[in-house]
């Protein structure tokens, strides 16, 4: 299948991810909604982008950023109604846009109400049976089932308390302990999804991306995890069954007369175990991590693309090229320090960045990505350049990632700080001017960063990602040609897409000469007088 075959929309999309909560506030309230999102749709639709990919907005205590979701069939009352939902999907396909709704499969709130059903109906009852509830061991059994580590840091069970004060049975919480982890085991849980799944698209939802999609089955066993584990050894990551569950997602996807998509999120070291998730029969695309985690440097990244094609090739699949989302340093920030990678073990307060180099970096990593085969994804606010906020008041700080590592880590909220639509104004535009003060605080000098300001500046990072987005759809070459490398230099990435079309990124210390008889078509930054492309810059070139 090419990109331009009917229901292939997906294979080369754009593709804007909106963190509902700080896109746009259209009640006043301080907190974005979907009001303020169906008002910017025309900002949407004239940036260029095909699809919008939006994190929970399910009725939730946001005790995870609304990744601990209550009702699934129930929207936040702080973001609007279902009704809300509805229109805004019909309103974004009307301008040409599909919606991409976020499910998190993994875990359920602590207020969801088979959780508040299991912790009445007691130990061993089949409400119970939905989740991991475990006796602890030793004396009184105080030690929990096991000892696996929380991806947000610490331990993974939290002690219930009995209806007479004494201490009951452990829950699994992959995350915090808000996030009560589901038995996958349970018929009740898979059909449940897949009725979820049913809800959505029938609203009208183009596609799902599944959160945390490789840890929903665990061991029954409950082992400890192994020093060096296998391929499918893990006790709670990347196990075997976990395809059958996507086989049967798929299938209800395929059910639609417009095929709906899935998408992974899918952070695997191991290549080959990241593409069996990929399999015609199983999920369409998935994000790719390693492209996005790896260090501005043009090995580490010609590595991360070769790797990419190679493993998405022979199941036929579509890559996707990510540069930041809801959970990761913004790029202007990252591209900027000493160590450009991203992990989030090493997130620390303080860790110093030239903003002016990221920026530069993070403009030719736009170029970039909007030139390689697949889709791409654009989080909110990288189109505007906006850096990661690394000075939020501590008491401000939701981000359970930063209490739970005892505040060394600073969480994420300093790439969750609601957006600058205007120069002015008590909130920059984000709502109205005699509303609440957003939620998390805006920095000062955000209004020249924001959209009305970039809108009238052709040198801006709007004015780029317009452009780019602009050229990706009119050039086929970027739709339909096959990428072909181009040696221009060990600190270049260069490649040609099809025959007319060359990408030309330079990350040395000099300038690096145009290929023959090219003309650029688009630049991240000034080229040179003689056309050839500065450090830290990227062009694409008719060839």
């Amino acid at each position: 299948m090419t990109a331009t075959e009917p229901g292939a929309w997906w294979r080369h999309a754009a593709i804007y991810q909106v963190y509902p909560r700080s896109f746009a506030d259209g009640d006043g309230d301080g907190t974005g909604d979907l009001a303020g999102v169906r008002a910017r749709l025309p900002y949407l639709a004239a940036l260029g982008v095909d699809a919008v990919w939006f994190t929970p907005w399910y009725a939730s205590p946001l005790a995870d950023g609304g990744y601990d979701v209550a009702d699934y069939r129930a929207i936040d009352p702080r973001f609007g109604t279902l009704e809300d939902a509805e229109a805004l999907i019909r309103d974004a396909l009307a301008l040409g846009i599909r919606t991409i709704v976020d499910v998190v499969p993994n875990h359920v709130s602590v207020q969801h109400r088979w959780f508040q059903e299991a912790l009445a109906a007691g130990p061993g009852s089949p409400e119970r049976a939905r989740f991991w509830f475990r006796p602890g061991k030793g004396p009184g059994g105080d030690t929990p089932p096991t000892r696996w580590v929380s991806d947000f840091s610490g331990g993974t069970w939290t002690r219930t308390t009995n209806p007479d004060g004494t201490p009951g049975e452990w829950y699994l919480h992959l995350f915090s302990p808000e996030q009560p982890d589901l038995n996958w085991d349970h018929p009740d849980v898979r059909r449940e999804h897949e009725e979820i799944l049913r809800f959505w698209f029938d609203r009208g939802a183009a596609g799902i991306r599944i959160d945390s999609a490789a840890l929903l089955v665990k061991d029954p066993a409950l082992p400890e995890v192994p020093a060096t584990p296998g391929p499918g050894e893990h006790p709670h990551v990347d196990r075997d069954e976990l395809h059958d569950i996507y086989r049967s997602w798929r299938a209800i996807a395929s059910s639609y007369p417009d095929e709906r998509i899935l998408v992974g999120e899918v952070w695997l070291p191991d290549v080959e175990r990241f593409t069996r998730f990929l399999r015609p029969d199983e999920m369409h695309t998935a994000f790719n991590f390693d492209f996005m985690a790896r260090p501005w440097d043009a090995k580490e990244l010609r590595e991360s693309i070769r790797t990419t094609l190679e493993v998405h090739a022979p199941v036929g699949a579509t890559p996707t090229w990510v540069l930041s989302n809801h959970d990761v340093t913004r790029p202007v920030t990252r591209y900027g320090r000493a160590d450009s990678s991203f992990a989030f073990a090493r997130k620390r307060f303080g860790t110093p960045t030239d903003l002016a180099r990221g920026t530069r970096r993070a403009r030719a990593a736009a170029l970039l990505v909007g030139a390689l085969p697949g889709a791409m994804y654009v989080y909110q606010g990288d189109e505007l350049g906006l850096p990661e906020v690394e000075d939020l008041p501590r008491e401000l700080i939701e981000d359970p990632m930063h209490f739970r590592s005892g505040g060394v880590d600073p969480g994420r909220d300093g790439c969750r700080v609601p957006l600058p639509w205007t120069r002015t104004g008590v909130s920059l535009g984000f709502g109205p001017d005699d509303g609440a003060a957003p939620w998390l605080p805006q920095p000062a000098d955000w209004g020249e960063r924001s959209v009305e300001a970039q809108s009238e500046d052709p040198a801006s990072m709007l004015t780029l990602y317009r452009e780019l987005l602009r050229v990706r759809r009119e050039q086929a070459a970027l739709a339909e040609g096959d990428l072909q490398w181009l040696d221009l230099g060990d600190d270049v990435v260069a490649f040609r897409r099809g025959s007319r079309l060359a990408c030309v990124v330079n990350l040395g210390g000099g300038a690096v000469a145009a290929p023959a008889g090219a003309t650029a078509l688009l630049a991240s930054g000034p080229l040179t007088p003689d056309g050839g492309v500065p450090t830290d810059t990227a062009a694409w070139f008719r060839l």
